[in-house]
């Protein structure tokens, strides 16, 4: 597939969609975007068609002449009190859908923007890789494990991606959370957990699905995607203050103590969060010729130096 290849693109509003949205076309590539709604479409695409993805029916124009569909659009795992039904409905059953319709119109590649989710529960033991057995616990991960299972029937090259957790600019839910409180000026009591976890700079997953694109070879498989070098929550919270200008400032407080204060506030969840591991590892992705550019401490202390940066200027 060529740099002068015409793309359609769905979820273009969302977090990974605006930066597919951005750097595409500045590497040659012609976007068209996909939307429900014209309000919805980002002023700076030159061309949008608005389609339902729950309705192929309605999609032969807006898949003429594509080369390829990136699929991007879907419900967020952050987003709660989801229904099962809704989760396959609009990850999978859209998902199958709009690929059907990529098939009839006659594109060369589908990239599904899938999840670490659909291989693994919250926590990891080991190292994943697409290998393994894949085992999601939760009805958003089975989203997309079926998705990924349908499109393998289908007479048509596909890829689906699975990032493990995506930060950058306009980055939402636990990595928010996280900036949020590395921004706070008090010492935090995280400096003793050591669960390591694989995040994904934007930039390197859109790399990534540059790669996918110019892959001259059927693909028609998973492809984990992540950083080089997983990290802990100190190196974290370490990298993003370091973006700031000021000293980790962290306290290694025993993890039993962190454990039981957040039991005892109801949110045990969130000790998962911060104390376990998952480490991903991309090796079939660099195969391909893919190679993370950006390191995850890099990434945070640019993410929280920009983030500063706009703040004060608005």
């Amino acid at each position: 597939m060529t740099a002068k290849s015409l793309i359609a693109l769905t979820g273009a509003t969302g977090f990974i969609g605006r930066a597919l949205l951005a750097a595409l076309p500045q590497r040659g590539y012609r976007v068209r975007v996909l939307m429900r709604r014209p309000s919805d479409v980002p002023l700076e695409t030159g061309s949008a068609v608005v389609g339902d993805l729950t309705r192929p029916q309605n999609m032969a124009a807006a898949l003429a002449d594509v080369d390829a569909v990136i699929h991007s659009a879907g419900i967020a795992h952050a987003m709660s009190g989801i229904p099962e039904d809704d989760y396959r409905a609009l990850n999978t059953d859209a998902t199958i859908s709009l690929a059907r319709a990529a098939q009839r119109a006659g594109a060369k590649r589908f990239v599904f923007l899938s999840s670490i989710r659909a291989q693994s529960g919250p926590t990891a033991e080991g190292v994943l890789t697409e290998e393994m057995e894949p085992a999601p616990t939760d009805d958003y991960g089975r989203s997309k494990l079926a998705a990924e299972r349908a499109l393998a029937d289908l007479d048509l090259d596909w890829a689906a991606l699975r990032p493990v957790l995506v930060y950058g600019p306009g980055v939402k839910g636990n990595l928010a959370s996280l900036a949020q409180l590395a921004r706070t000026p008090y010492p935090l009591p995280f400096g003793a957990l050591d669960g390591r976890r694989s995040l994904l700079s934007v930039d390197n997953l859109v790399d990534a699905v540059d790669a996918i694109l110019s892959s001259p070879t059927p693909l028609r498989r998973p492809f984990i995607v992540a950083d080089a070098t997983p990290v802990t929550v100190p190196d974290m919270i370490a990298a993003m203050r370091a973006g700031l200008g000021r000293r980790p400032a962290l306290v290694p407080v025993p993890a039993s103590i962190i454990r039981a204060g957040l039991n005892a506030a109801g949110r045990s969840e969130a000790y998962q969060r911060l104390a376990g591991s998952l480490v991903a590892d991309a090796a079939a992705l660099r195969r391909l010729g893919w190679t993370p550019k950006l390191d995850t401490a890099t990434g945070l202390a640019a993410l929280m130096r920009d983030d500063s940066a706009d703040r004060q200027r608005n």
